[in-house]
C-alpha cells in the first residue's frame, strides 16, 4: 500500500505532466504495477479481443502442475513445456504461470503479549565502510519490545559473539531492567545446534541469561513470521534514519541513531492505540521489566598473548605495545569496543585506545623510553659501549676509521688498552688531536700518546688505611737469622 500523498503525486505526473508510467516508478521508488493502479489503468485496456498466445494450448497442462506443485518455478515450467514443444518465450510464459499460480498465502494471527514480556533481536547488515585502510562490515544490532515497541540499536563493526553479548548489555542499562524472555532468529551467537524440539544454546548465551534472569527463546526454522516485530524495526530504520545519512566515525553514527530513536522512533504513534506514542507506552511498561543487577555483564573479548621479540602484542591485525620486561612472558587480553587492555596475571600492565584499522602499531611512549634505557644500559657494558661512555670523541674516530677500511673491533680494543695506560683524559686531549689532523686511527693516537710523557703514577700511602692500622707485626728473635747463616757456612765447608 502506498500513502494518499504519493497516490495523488502519480496521477499528477501521469495526467497532468504525462509522465510515463516507468519514468514515475524510477523517480517515485515504486514498482510500475503500483503506478498502474494507482491512475487505474484497467479503464485503458483494450476491449478487443486479446490475440492468441503461444501459451494458451498449455494453460491446462501449466494450471494441473501449479495444483501439484504450487511453489514449482517458471524456469523448470518452461524446460517442461520446450520438451512438449512449446517455442515461445520464458517471459511469456512467466507472465501466465504468474496468472494461474494458486494462492499459497499463509494467514497467521496477531502475537500478542503482556507489558514488559517479551524482546525480539537480530542483527542487520549495511554494507562496509572504510576505517584508515580498513574495509569494514558496518552492522547494526536491533532489540524492540514487543509491547511498547520500544527500540534499542547499536552500529557495529562486525558481528561477533562480544559485540551480541554488548548490545544486550547496553539495551539493558539504557531501559534500565530486562524482559522476561528474548526472542532469537537461529544464530550461531544464540543457538549452535538443533535437532527437533531440542535445541542447543550458546553457553555465552546461557551465561547472559543466568545473569540478567531473562529466558531465551529461539524461533522455529525458516519461520521469520515469528520475529516480525523486530523485522519490521530494521526496516523502519533502513527506511527513516539510514536513508540518506552520513557520518564520519562509528560513535557519530551511534550519537545520531539514539537521536533519532528518541526524537522520532519513540515519537510514532504506538499499533495498539491511536491516542498514544512508543514514548508513552513504553514508560507505563518499563516499570514491568525485570530488575537490573547490580553489576553488568562482561562483554570484553579475552584472549592470551605473547610477544616473542618486539615490545608489541597483536590483536585483530594490529599491534598494541607492552612493557621490555613482559616480553615473552604470556599475558592476558581484554578487548571492549573502544580499549584494549594487557594484563599480567591480574596485574594491567598497558592500557591502550582500540583502533579499528589494519596493521597499525599502537604505542604507549612509555614503553618506548623504558627500551631505550634498558638498550642504553645494555650497550655501556659493550667494549665499545664502555669506551663511548669514558670518551664520547672516539665515536667519531671510529665511524672515520670504518669509513677508511679499519677494522671497528680492532680499533676499539686499541683504544682500550690506552684508555687502561693513560686514563680518559689523556686519550680524549690525543682523539681530538688525532682528528684535527685528521688521521683517525687508533695508531695516530697511540703516537700522539707516547710523544708526550706519560703522567707519573702517584705513590700509594697507605700507612693511614683502617685496615693497616690494625695489622699486627709480631717481633722475632734476631739469633734465629745467625742460627740460619751460620747451618748455610757448615754445609758449604763440608762440600
Amino acid at each position: 500500500m502506498i500513502s494518499p500523498e504519493t497516490r495523488a503525486q502519480i496521477r499528477r505526473h501521469f495526467y497532468a505532466e504525462h509522465w510515463k508510467v516507468g519514468t514515475i516508478a524510477h523517480e517515485l521508488g515504486v514498482h510500475p504495477d503500483t503506478v498502474r493502479n494507482a491512475i487505474e489503468a484497467e479503464r485503458f485496456r483494450s476491449t478487443q479481443p486479446l490475440r492468441p498466445s503461444l501459451v494458451d494450448p498449455y494453460a491446462e497442462f501449466i494450471r494441473q502442475t501449479l495444483d501439484q506443485h504450487p511453489r514449482l518455478r517458471a524456469t523448470r515450467i518452461y524446460q517442461m513445456l520446450h520438451d512438449r514443444g512449446y517455442t515461445g518465450s520464458v517471459v511469456q510464459l512467466r507472465r501466465a504461470v504468474a496468472r494461474l499460480r494458486p494462492s499459497i498465502r499463509e494467514p497467521f494471527l496477531r502475537l500478542q503479549t503482556f507489558p514488559g514480556e517479551q524482546a525480539q533481536v537480530d542483527w542487520a547488515h549495511f554494507g562496509h565502510v572504510m576505517v584508515g585502510r580498513a574495509r569494514r562490515a558496518l552492522s547494526c544490532f536491533v532489540m524492540t519490545l514487543s509491547y511498547s515497541r520500544a527500540l534499542y540499536l547499536e552500529f557495529f563493526f562486525d558481528q561477533t559473539m562480544e559485540n551480541f553479548w554488548r548490545g544486550h548489555v547496553h539495551a539493558f542499562q539504557t531501559w534500565n531492567g530486562q524482559p522476561r524472555a528474548i526472542l532469537y532468529d537461529n544464530l550461531k551467537a544464540a543457538v549452535l545446534e538443533r535437532r527437533g524440539s531440542q535445541i542447543l544454546f550458546n553457553p555465552r548465551l546461557l551465561e547472559l541469561s543466568a545473569h540478567y534472569h531473562f529466558a531465551p527463546q529461539p524461533c522455529q526454522v525458516r519461520a521469520g513470521n515469528q520475529k516480525g516485530r523486530v523485522e519490521r524495526a530494521i526496516r523502519y530504520v533502513r527506511d527513516s534514519f539510514w536513508a540518506g545519512r552520513t557520518f564520519t566515525t562509528l560513535a557519530e553514527c551511534n550519537r545520531q541513531a539514539l537521536a533519532w530513536r528518541d526524537q522520532i522512533a519513540h515519537q510514532r504513534r504506538w499499533p495498539g492505540e491511536d491516542g498514544r506514542t512508543v514514548e508513552q507506552v513504553f514508560a507505563e511498561e518499563q516499570p514491568r521489566l525485570l530488575p537490573a543487577p547490580l553489576h553488568p555483564f562482561s562483554s570484553d573479548r579475552i584472549e592470551t598473548v605473547r610477544s616473542h621479540k618486539t615490545i608489541y602484542v597483536r590483536f585483530d591485525l594490529n599491534d598494541y605495545s607492552i612493557p621490555p620486561e613482559a616480553v615473552g612472558r604470556p599475558l592476558t587480553l581484554a578487548a571492549s569496543d573502544t580499549l584494549v587492555r594487557i594484563l599480567d596475571g591480574a596485574v594491567e600492565i598497558a592500557r591502550h585506545q582500540r583502533t579499528y584499522d589494519r596493521h597499525q602499531p599502537v604505542l604507549d611512549p612509555a614503553h618506548r623510553e623504558a627500551l631505550l634505557k634498558l638498550k642504553r644500559r645494555a650497550f655501556h657494558t659493550t667494549p665499545a659501549g664502555r669506551l663511548e661512555q669514558a670518551v664520547p670523541e672516539s665515536k667519531t674516530l671510529l665511524d672515520l676509521a670504518f669509513a677508511q677500511g679499519e677494522s671497528a673491533g680492532r680499533q676499539t680494543a686499541q683504544l682500550l688498552k690506552l684508555l687502561d695506560q693513560y686514563g680518559p683524559a689523556a686519550l680524549r686531549r690525543a682523539i681530538v688531536e688525532a682528528l684535527e689532523r685528521n688521521t683517525p686511527r687508533a695508531s695516530s693516537v697511540a703516537f700522539l700518546l707516547r710523544r708526550k710523557p706519560r703522567p707519573a703514577r702517584l705513590a700509594l700511602d697507605l700507612s693511614h688505611h683502617p685496615e693497616a692500622q690494625s695489622v699486627e707485626v709480631r717481633p722475632h728473635d734476631l739469633e734465629i737469622y745467625d742460627e740460619l747463616a751460620r747451618t748455610q757456612d757448615d754445609d758449604d765447608s763440608e762440600q
